[in-house]
């Protein structure tokens, strides 16, 4: 049920695979995506994660059949930890956004640092449609992108917005012609690559621990991150200073 791919920059694609569902979560797709989440936290080959769907969607939403069959994760907060724990990857992430991206799909977006979305994809929350609480981070994450005026007006309503739109408010950060999306994904995700991947990690545990933190305190906090290269680029530099005494 996930497609897990990587190259050889170092990019690793996580691919949900229900294309016939939508790619909508089932208990049995969220058990999977955890474990490779779980994998590529420590795996420092990896500098960048596409988070994607097979098909005409990247996700259509918790699929609502498994609910009604009491499907049961494997602990209570499985779900809502599972989006916890992309957001946490040290790796830069990419949500690389076609089709249908509402609620649960959304909300797996909405963890990832960027949202690349085709022109003809719809975005939304549909919580109140279906009568349903919002429990994996969309209180919180939606407002962070938005803002809680727009958050409110998107939950509210439970209304789908075009990419231009989402882009325009703030919910996206690029909008792509459809068939230019893959490319300008892999562009992105490759631009990142070059950059050194431990100075990468570093910006991204700073810029998500400061934003809990004082001004004053994210200062203080930034200025106990290690001083000197990364183990990346020592290694680099020691690369490019030996092919010069060659």
């Amino acid at each position: 049920m996930l497609v897990e791919r990587k190259d050889e920059d170092g990019v690793a694609t996580l691919s949900l695979n229900r294309p016939e569902k939508l790619n909508a979560i089932n208990i049995p797709l969220m058990v999977e995506l955890r474990a490779q989440v779980d994998a590529l936290k420590d795996d420092e080959t990896v500098g960048c994660v596409i988070l994607t769907g097979e098909g005409r969607s990247f996700c259509a939403g918790h699929d609502l059949e498994s609910i009604a069959k009491g499907e049961r994760a494997p602990s209570k907060h499985f779900e809502p930890e599972t989006i916890d724990a992309i957001e946490r990857l040290p790796q830069p992430t990419i949500a690389r956004i076609r089709g249908h991206c509402f609620t649960g799909g959304l909300e797996l977006a909405l963890a990832c640092d960027l949202l690349l979305a085709a022109e003809s994809s719809k975005l939304g929350d549909t919580h109140g449609q279906w009568g349903l609480a919002p429990v994996w981070g969309m209180s919180i994450r939606l407002p962070e992108r938005v803002g809680r005026s727009r958050a409110k007006d998107l939950m509210f309503t439970s209304r789908r917005i075009t990419a231009t739109t989402a882009a325009e408010i703030g919910l996206v950060d690029r909008v792509c012609a459809d068939d230019d999306l893959d490319g300008e994904v892999a562009r992105l995700a490759r631009e990142i690559c070059e950059n050194s991947r431990g100075t990468n990690r570093i910006v991204k545990s700073l810029l998500g621990a400061n934003a809990e933190r004082s001004r004053a305190d994210a200062l203080v906090f930034e200025r106990s991150a290690p001083f000197g290269f990364p183990k990346d680029m020592r290694e680099r530099m020691s690369r490019t200073s030996s092919k010069k005494k060659a």
